[in-house]
C-alpha cells in the first residue's frame, strides 16, 4: 500500500511538473545541397537539440498536465549550408487544440518564417536563458514557443494569452541587437516576427483577439450542444475581422488566421442556409481578396 501510495504521489507530481508543448520536430535539408554523411548526423543531432529545448523546458509558471500539452511541431528546412557550421533555413510552425466534447483538432497557428540564419555546431546545447539572448536560433524557437502558448491561451480566456505574448514581445526586443533579420520593424518584409507580436499587442488588433476567442470557445467548443448557434456565433466572431482589416488591410495576423481556418470554416458553413453562406463569402472576399475563388470554391 504504501509502495502504491508513493507511486501515485510521484506520477501526481510528474503531471503537474510537465512541459507547456508537446512538440514534433524535424530538421531536413533541400535535395538540391551536397549534404555529407557527417553533416547529416550533424543535423540529427540538430534535430535532439531543438526537439529537448522545445520539450523540456518549463515555460511559464502555469501547472500543465500532460494531456494539457499544447500539441505542436516544428519543420526546420535547411536551404544554405556555410562553413564553421552556419546554416540558412525556412521554418514552418504549427500548433493545434481540442475542440470540446469531440476528437476533433483545430489548427491554431500555423506559419512560415523564411528568413532564419543561425550557427550550430556538433555538440553545442540549444538552452533557453531568460532574458537574456544567447543565439539567434534560441531566440527564434523561444518566440514561438511563447507565441504558440500565447494563442492557445487567447482561445480560452478573453486576452488569455497577453502574459506569453508579452515574453516573446520581449525576446524580439532583446533580439534586435544581433542585427539578424526578423527582428526589426522592417518595411519590406511585414511577415516578420517583430510584426506577428507587434500587431498581436497592438490595440487596433484587439478585435482579431476577440475574435479569435469568441470563434474557439463561443463556436467551436459548443459546436456538439448546438450546432446553429455555434455557426452564428462564429459568424459574428468573423464579422469582427471587419474592424481589423478597414484599418491594417493584408495584415499578417489576419491573412495567418484565414489561412489556418479556411478549410473549417468551409466545413462549419457548408450545411448553412444560402443567405449565410453568401454573407460568409462577402466577408471573406473583402477580408482576402487575393483567395477569392477558394472561398468561393468551398462555400459553393
Amino acid at each position: 500500500m504504501k509502495l502504491l501510495t508513493s507511486l501515485l504521489v510521484i506520477l501526481s507530481a510528474f503531471q503537474l511538473s510537465a512541459q507547456e508543448l508537446n512538440c514534433q520536430v524535424t530538421v531536413q535539408s533541400n535535395p538540391k545541397l551536397d549534404i555529407t554523411t557527417t553533416e547529416k548526423e550533424i543535423l540529427k543531432e540538430l534535430e535532439q537539440s531543438i526537439y529537448e529545448l522545445m520539450n523540456n523546458t518549463v515555460w511559464t509558471k502555469d501547472q500543465y498536465n500532460v494531456e494539457e500539452r499544447i500539441n505542436c511541431a516544428m519543420q526546420l528546412s535547411i536551404i544554405e549550408v556555410s562553413g564553421g557550421g552556419s546554416y540558412k533555413a525556412t521554418l514552418q510552425v504549427q500548433s493545434t487544440r481540442p475542440v470540446f466534447n469531440s476528437s476533433y483538432n483545430t489548427t491554431v497557428f500555423n506559419f512560415l518564417d523564411e528568413d532564419i540564419a543561425f550557427n550550430y555546431r556538433r555538440g553545442t546545447k540549444v538552452i533557453y536563458s531568460e532574458n537574456q539572448y544567447t543565439d539567434n536560433l534560441t531566440s527564434v524557437l523561444a518566440f514561438y514557443a511563447y507565441y504558440i502558448i500565447g494563442l492557445d491561451g487567447d482561445s480560452f480566456a478573453p486576452n488569455g494569452g497577453t502574459p506569453y505574448l508579452r515574453e516573446a514581445q520581449n525576446i524580439v526586443t532583446l533580439a534586435q541587437s544581433s542585427m539578424s533579420s526578423g527582428w526589426r520593424s522592417d518595411a519590406k518584409n511585414q511577415k516578420s516576427r517583430f510584426w506577428l507580436i507587434d500587431n498581436s499587442l497592438q490595440e487596433l488588433f484587439a478585435p482579431l483577439r476577440e475574435c479569435f476567442y469568441d470563434y474557439h470557445r463561443k463556436g467551436l467548443d459548443v459546436m456538439y450542444d448546438n450546432k446553429i448557434q455555434a455557426r452564428n456565433e462564429i459568424q459574428a466572431a468573423l464579422e469582427k475581422l471587419n474592424k481589423v482589416n478597414n484599418t491594417r488591410p493584408g495584415s499578417v495576423n489576419l491573412i495567418n488566421f484565414l489561412t489556418a481556418k479556411r478549410n473549417e470554416i468551409g466545413g462549419i458553413f457548408a450545411d448553412a442556409e444560402p443567405k449565410q453562406k453568401a454573407d460568409m463569402l462577402n466577408l471573406l472576399k473583402k477580408i482576402d481578396p487575393v483567395n477569392t475563388s477558394k472561398y468561393q470554391e468551398i462555400l459553393q
